[in-house]
């Protein structure tokens, strides 16, 4: 099983930028399919983005189009969200999760990821 890890939180003032990293150890992150999940106080948890294993290709939520770019480092089995242009709403405990089995119609399903980090608190202020 995989292993992750989410390191690159911190505070930021409206309007900047943060780049969380996703580290990974056990197994390949190639194995999986990656998401990047948020869950701000009292609210759910909300898909961000991530990749679909079976085409390697990145796909977003709808309010972090534009602003948010997920990339990987397969050398280094780690996954990144470059946030910019951070808005107060975008403050969160960020999650990556893993899994090997999902389908592309469910990727934005947290319930369906198997392997979790601890997650990063953002906070954005006005």
């Amino acid at each position: 099983q995989v292993q992750l890890v989410e390191s690159g939180g911190g505070l930021v003032q409206a309007g900047g930028s943060l780049r969380l990293s996703c580290a990974a150890s056990g197994r390949s992150l190639r194995e999986y399919s990656v998401g990047w999940f948020r869950q701000p106080p009292g609210k759910e948890r909300e898909y961000v983005g991530g990749f679909f294993r079976n085409n390697g290709r990145e796909y977003y939520g709808d309010s972090v189009k534009g602003r948010f770019t997920i990339s990987k480092d397969n050398a280094k089995n780690t996954v990144y969200l470059q946030m910019n242009s951070l808005k107060p709403d975008d403050t969160a405990v960020y999650y990556c999760a893993a899994d090997s089995t999902l389908i592309f119609g469910r990727l934005r399903d947290a319930r369906l990821y198997d392997y979790w980090g601890q997650g990063t608190q953002v906070t954005v202020s006005s």
